[in-house]
């Protein structure tokens, strides 16, 4: 439980980063999510997911198949610890279940790092909050 709590802790701190990139008003008008966006899936979901996940290392990213992959990360709030994850983009649509995140998590024993039980609300609390910023990134669009 106490590892949960780390990880939560740090995830918390990627939203707050990322609200803080990408939540003021800097007066410019910037281009279109969607209209920068060439591939197969929704704009604002990719965007979204990668706006999330910012902090987190990019290993690939394919917007036609709609697959991000991050690479492994510890935190100094989690030491002993690393987590990555895979960003699913499931739709064309702006829909609730158009995007599945799945989190793996290691930990450190004698040296080696071993697989470890992620909380099951992290993957879910990652989805709602490239959700929300999806719906952000196009309701600024449409004002």
């Amino acid at each position: 439980m106490k590892a949960s709590m780390k990880i939560a802790a740090a995830l918390a701190g990627v939203f707050a980063l990322s609200g803080c990139l990408f939540g003021g008003n800097s007066g410019e008008r910037s281009i279109s999510v969607a209209e920068q966006f060439e591939g197969g899936v929704n704009p604002y979901l990719w965007r979204a997911s990668l706006d999330t996940l910012n902090t987190l290392p990019l290993t690939t990213a394919d917007p036609v198949g709609g697959i991000i992959n991050y690479d492994w990360k510890s935190f100094q709030e989690a030491e002993g610890e690393r987590i990555r994850a895979t960003v699913y983009i499931l739709d064309s649509r702006l829909r609730a279940d158009g995007v599945k995140v799945s989190v793996f998590r290691q930990i450190q024993q004698d040296g080696a790092w071993t697989d470890a039980p992620v909380d099951p609300a992290t993957g879910p609390q990652l989805e709602n909050a490239i959700l929300t910023r999806a719906r952000v990134l196009k309701s600024s669009e449409l004002s």
